[in-house]
């Protein structure tokens, strides 16, 4: 599939549109995110289409707390990513090619319709980073839109605002991982930048829902002073946009530096807490533990053979 938003640079090289990046591409090379390759002539997507996981969710996994509560989604995702986070959870599919199964728009379209019965009320587009399915999403959000479904993205947000902009009119829901709140960070633990991200939040929740994810990691983004920040920036969009806080859980053993209550009372002191209709509800004064979430993954997800 012929990749969307590149150009060509007059010296033999593709130069990539879709992510802060700009890859500047060789022929027989790929950028950065590994899904894009120059054959000297054209830019492909790789992954158009390639499906690597596939399970039917409650909304609350995704997470989104405050979007049609209760109800289930269907969520897919392919492989790749334009981040290269040390402490990616899925980094089996997001840093590496995966074993996957060839799917079209339509055939998702119509899985997404089998489970409705089952309370599916549309599409997630997850577990990877999801921006860099840019021609499969594009083509399959408008199917869904027509079927009267919603979609829902679980991205970083660094995406370019060309393609963000075409994308946003499909898009029913957002939530962004937000990381942290300092250049610093971005640069040094995710090989990014930070505005481009926070241009993707405003953009987004000017257009339709949008709730934010942070993990919490003892020692890289857990300073008060940034995290004091990003509530206050987030708060300044929409004292309500709910902010999730989650809890890192290291390998290593021994290893439990993190204070639960540090960050939860920087926020609250400038996001207004909105009662969660569901289930998973925790005050935030008692932290965002990652427990709640791996339990909803593993009691309620349910798998799809395809």
């Amino acid at each position: 599939m012929e990749a969307a938003f590149y150009t060509l640079d007059g010296t033999g090289r593709a130069v990539c549109g879709l992510c802060p990046h700009r890859c500047r591409i060789e022929k027989g090379h790929y950028g950065r995110c590994q899904t894009r390759y120059f054959d000297g002539t054209t830019l492909s997507a790789l992954n158009y289409g390639k499906v690597t996981a596939i399970a039917l969710d409650p909304i609350e996994k995704k997470p989104l707390y405050h979007f049609h509560g209760g109800a289930a989604i269907l969520s897919l995702g392919s492989w790749g990513c334009n981040f290269t986070c040390p402490f990616c959870q899925n980094w089996q599919i997001s840093q590496q090619p995966a074993s996957s199964r060839d799917l079209t728009p339509e055939e998702v379209v119509a899985l997404a319709e089998k489970y409705v019965p089952q309370g599916n009320i549309g599409l997630a587009y997850t577990y990877n980073e999801p921006t860099l399915s840019y021609e499969f999403i594009l083509q399959t959000a408008r199917l869904m839109k027509e079927r009267g479904l919603f979609n829902v993205m679980v991205s970083n947000g660094y995406i370019e605002k060309g393609p963000l902009q075409a994308l946003l009119p499909y898009i029913d829901a957002w939530n962004i991982d937000l990381k942290g709140f300092s250049e610093d960070f971005y640069r040094s633990q995710c090989g990014a930048s930070l505005k481009p991200v926070l241009e993707t939040i405003t953009a987004a929740a000017a257009a339709s829902h949008v709730e934010v994810t942070t993990l919490i990691i003892p020692g890289k983004n857990d300073d008060e002073e940034p995290m004091d920040g990003e509530a206050r920036w987030l708060a300044a969009i929409d004292e309500t946009m709910p902010l999730h806080l989650t809890r890192y859980f290291s390998p290593l053993p021994g290893y439990d530096a993190y204070d639960a209550h540090r960050y939860p009372s920087a926020a609250g002191r400038h996001c207004r807490e909105v009662p969660a209709p569901r289930l998973y509800r925790k005050r935030m004064t008692d932290g965002l533990l990652i427990f709640p979430i791996v339990l909803t993954f593993i009691l309620h997800a349910r798998f799809i053979m395809i």
